[in-house]
């Protein structure tokens, strides 16, 4: 109890105590004001949370989230697990391989961002192969094609991290299960579901959990890919929403609302995935 102490005190500080203070904004009409300044700070009871259901940019930066969130976790999860197991048999150069998949994941977001930009801008290297194919507006200044591009770039950037989480999970698994099967005469894809998939279901709930973390807190990459959230918001996410109404608004009552919407949704998601994982 004595030696848990520390990280007790440094979970209350860092997440209790800051989720503790936005809920109180919530439920209150605030603003930001100079240092020592009186300000009266009413409590408002739900009107916050009621304004903010009735703001369209508030439900369409959901529904954006949505969309991030049905191409980012399956493709995630997907692509990391069919690489990590390729890594995982005897291939040649498997540790360069190992090393470009987790170079992505390592680099700055600004300096990956910038080959994204330059390889689908207009006159990027993807429309120039595609030709008269190529959306128009191009990829992300689309509004129909933005969102679903930073969904890829992400899986893209975070695939490293979740392939080196797949391969400790492989380590764990039995090779005498993969001999019993090969032995019964199994093809590769019946070893597969009867011996790998049991045996990463672990690392597949956490794998999808921190996906859905990601994109419930995504920012950097609408921020930088798409100049804020454009074309016309169409990629603006609930994380970036409240940085708006908060600092650029000075409307922190709103945006602790968002927020709190936004931890309940993520909690639902999480629950729902890991009872999902479990039931397999």
């Amino acid at each position: 109890m004595l030696l848990s102490a520390p990280y007790a005190l440094f979970l209350v500080a860092v997440f209790v105590y800051p989720l503790g203070l936005g809920a109180w904004i919530a439920f209150h009409k605030y603003s930001f004001a100079a240092p020592n300044a009186q300000v009266d700070r009413p409590f408002v009871g739900f009107d916050n949370f009621a304004r903010v259901l009735q703001d369209p940019d508030v439900i369409a930066s959901f529904k954006h989230v949505g969309i991030f969130l049905v191409i980012n976790v399956p493709l995630t999860i997907a692509l990391a697990l069919l690489l990590a197991t390729a890594l995982n048999s005897a291939i040649k150069g498997v540790t360069f391989f190992r090393v470009a998949y987790y170079v992505p994941y390592v680099t700055a977001s600004v300096a990956t961002v910038t080959v994204w930009l330059f390889m689908f801008s207009e006159n990027g290297v993807v429309n120039s192969l595609l030709g008269d194919l190529a959306p128009d507006p191009s990829w992300l200044t689309n509004s129909t094609w933005a969102m679903p591009m930073i969904a890829l770039y992400v899986t893209w950037k975070q695939l490293g991290f979740f392939i080196l989480l797949y391969l400790a999970a492989l380590q764990n698994v039995s090779k005498e299960l993969y001999e019993a099967a090969k032995t019964d005469g199994a093809n590769w894809w019946q070893s597969f579901r009867a011996v790998t998939w049991p045996g990463v279901l672990p690392a597949t709930s956490l794998v999808a959990m921190l996906a859905i973390i990601t994109g419930a807190n995504l920012f950097t990459e609408p921020y930088l890919l798409t100049n804020g959230g454009g074309p016309n918001g169409a990629s603006t996410t609930p994380v970036l929403l409240i940085y708006q109404q908060a600092i650029q608004q000075n409307h922190p009552d709103r945006a602790s609302a968002i927020g709190i919407f936004l931890v309940i949704g993520v909690l639902l998601l999480a629950w729902i995935s890991r009872r999902m994982t479990e039931e397999d």
